[in-house]
């Protein structure tokens, strides 16, 4: 809240030094405004500042004084059909400069915030893309299955990274992932990227062991497991002395002796990926060493490269380091936003009604009911319909900026513009909602019945989408 420390850049050293070895002392919105207030340079830092005391309604009636720390945008247009080449070509151009990035799409009138949002949102859909070979799946098909999020597929240390192999290809993505993810945190627009706890405490700088595996490969990380134990077992059976041979024969996986189980020294899952060189065969005496091969290559030597090339990409744009006073469950709700369930309720409270509508209007009744009865499929396709983005800041519906605004759509018939002219209101069960998704501005047409409202608000958030054209 200090804006003069902030100018004059005279924050004192233990901020910095101790928010980043204490974190748990200090609540994640404060470290958050610390985050926002140090990572991005005085320009941002003031317009953030001056945006939350807009918010808060203390901001300054002085015109003059409100252009203070006014953000430079840099507007670009980008392919509809090649996301992934257009985010690549202005992320090189314009990842390093301050401006704040604005997108429009080649062949469509819209602009601003709605685009932008969406523009984030295809990319990080286009980055889940199984024949870029850049993440773990649990499925060969062309969709990446990752329940538990996206984690780094591992490459061998002998694969080619030279200009036009397949690796070359991966880290190029990775790359392109940092430098957006730090562009995005930058610009506060969000990614839907649904990436593991694991992958974050990477981007956090944490090390991953064995017990790390589970959280993004269930089977895996539970059959190393199990074998590790075996191993402690049959280390604990050595260090006993006269301990009985028979003792050690016994050990066995899930009823099995480790020879009878047919594992080499490749990685489980990918048959190229050798582990050792030689034709041996995992037995009870080399087991800790497989076990040890396979977990170093899943987390440590087989995805250190990906990770350079991210972390590389992402210090384009500001220092990775500024993350690392947030945990890995933080820095998701920073970088994907918020995902809740709306309640009928509780949706009144952050929304505002304006021309033809009120909180007590039967379509608005309606409207928040069937919100509230949506899947949280059906609310992430509204959200986007809405907003551009399938999810909310953080924060949720409650810091959604601008507003989210519900008005009236009257009637584009001739019969109902007569019926208007007699005075009488005629629902217009055959049009559909349109939005204005910078100013997250929903046109919401009168319909006879909460049945109608149900189909029509369907059929228009699933084949609405995909340009930005005049509502």
């Amino acid at each position: 809240q200090d804006v003069l420390a902030l100018c004059s850049g005279s924050l004192p050293s233990w901020c910095y030094q101790l928010t980043k070895a204490c974190p748990f002392l200090f609540p994640f919105e404060t470290r958050r405004q610390y985050f926002y207030s140090t990572a991005f340079g005085l320009s941002r830092a003031l317009y953030r500042l001056q945006q939350q005391q807009g918010a808060d309604g203390n901001g300054s009636t002085n015109e003059r004084e409100m252009r203070v720390g006014r953000l430079r945008r840099q507007k670009v247009r980008v392919s509809r059909n090649r996301i992934l080449d257009s985010a690549a070509k202005v992320m090189e151009m314009y990842s390093s400069q301050k401006a704040v990035l604005e997108v429009e799409y080649f062949g469509e009138v819209g602009t601003g915030l709605g685009p932008t949002l969406e523009f984030y949102t295809l990319l990080s859909h286009d980055l889940q893309r199984a024949d870029l070979r850049m993440w773990r799946s649990s499925s060969f098909d062309d969709v990446i299955i990752a329940p538990l999020g996206l984690f780094p597929r591992p490459w061998p240390l002998t694969a080619n990274s030279s200009d036009g192999s397949k690796f070359a290809k991966v880290i190029e993505y990775f790359r392109l992932l940092g430098c957006v993810m730090a562009k995005a945190l930058q610009d506060g627009r969000l990614l839907d990227l649904p990436l593991s706890t694991a992958f974050y405490k990477l981007v956090l700088g944490q090390e991953l062991d064995l017990m790390d595996v589970s959280s993004f490969d269930a089977e895996l990380g539970k059959t190393l497991q199990e074998l590790q134990a075996l191993v402690c077992r049959k280390q604990y059976l050595e260090s006993m002395s006269g301990h009985d041979r028979s003792e050690m024969l016994d050990l066995k996986f899930r009823g099995a002796p480790v020879e009878d189980l047919c594992l080499d020294f490749t990685l489980p899952g990918y048959p190229d990926f050798t582990l050792k060189s030689g034709d041996e065969d995992v037995n009870i005496n080399n087991l800790e060493e497989y076990v040890s091969l396979v977990v170093s290559a899943t987390v440590k030597t087989g995805i250190t490269r990906q990770m350079e090339a991210f972390r590389a990409g992402f210090n384009q744009v500001f220092d990775i380091s500024a993350l690392q006073i947030f945990s890995p469950d933080e820095l998701d709700y920073l970088v994907c936003g918020h995902t809740e369930l709306w309640e009928a309720d509780k949706l009144v409270e952050h929304i505002k009604f304006d021309h033809g509508y009120t909180s007590k209007s039967p379509a608005v009744v309606n409207l928040l009911e069937i919100l509230g009865e949506f899947n949280p499929e059906q609310q992430r396709a509204f959200c986007q319909f809405v907003t551009g983005a399938p999810r909310l800041p953080p924060g949720g519906l409650a810091v959604l900026n601008p507003k989210l605004t519900i008005v009236r759509k009257h009637s584009s018939t001739a019969s109902n513009v007569a019926s208007s002219a007699n005075g009488l209101s005629e629902p217009a069960d055959d049009d559909l909602p349109s939005v204005m998704t910078c100013a997250n501005y929903l046109k919401l047409p009168s319909y006879s019945t909460k049945e109608i409202m149900y189909k029509q608000l369907l059929y228009a958030i699933s084949e609405g989408q995909g340009s930005f054209d005049l509502s």
